[in-house]
């Protein structure tokens, strides 16, 4: 481990245990429904260690980066994974497919939603910036044995805006749809839904012509906004 992730890890861990709650702590782990100790330090209280962590310790390079998200994530309580994954959205140009492979192995290695859907917004960022490149990575994800690849690939079309590509949106979907696991229906429904905002006539045709072949939960989820505005109904 280099210093600089070295001194990082000092500075989480001080701040951390001087905030550290076992009266929220055991409830948070059952919430979590994991093995993984937490300090009890709930998200707001996290949010000014993190602003200081972000003035101190911003990597200087790629190295440092990776190194820093790698000894965060190493650590042993909940909440040191939870700021690894911030330490690596604020750096915004370090976010590019150069990270996949660290974004993935927090991903397989996370298999929770807490831990897997900020990691894919990480990898929704590097789509969107290198789609060339990164289109055909997310194609093998949606195939992939580990529910959590797949859930993330589908997360990874999500917050483009009008920058969607509806086509790899709508095929990750099809593909999808027979899944039985909750995480990847729930995925689904959330992924049309996001778009529903930007293209709702699209995302309407496409639930209607595919509705016998999607759960009833991806197609509750994707027409959440639809039906508040009226364009579908119950």
């Amino acid at each position: 481990m280099s210093i600089p992730s070295a001194e990082l890890v000092r500075f989480i861990e001080s701040e951390f245990q001087a905030l550290a709650n076992p009266a929220k702590a055991a409830p948070m782990q059952a919430y979590m429904k994991t093995a993984e100790p937490f300090y009890g330090i709930q998200k707001p209280e996290r949010a000014q260690i993190l602003r200081e962590m972000k003035k101190r310790f911003s990597p200087a390079n790629r190295r440092e980066y990776e190194a820093g998200i790698r000894a965060l994530w190493r650590l042993p309580h909940r909440e040191e994974k939870y700021t690894a994954i911030e330490y690596a959205m604020q750096s915004p140009a370090l976010v590019t497919s150069r990270s996949l492979p660290l974004y993935e192995k927090l991903i397989r290695e996370g298999a929770w939603w807490d831990l897997v859907d900020p990691v894919a917004w990480l990898v929704a960022r590097v789509l969107l910036k290198e789609r060339m490149l990164v289109r055909p990575i997310m194609a093998r994800w949606i195939g992939d044995e580990d529910l959590w690849i797949r859930r993330a690939a589908l997360l990874s079309q999500i917050r483009h805006k009008e920058a969607t590509d509806e086509r790899q949106l709508f095929a990750h979907c099809l593909r999808s749809a027979p899944d039985q696991a909750f995480f990847i229906r729930k995925a689904i429904g959330w992924a049309l839904r996001d778009y529903s905002y930007i293209a709702p006539h699209n995302v309407r045709e496409f639930l209607l012509t595919h509705r016998s072949r999607l759960s009833g939960l991806s197609f509750r989820e994707g027409a959440k906004q639809l039906i508040r505005t009226g364009l579908m109904r119950v």
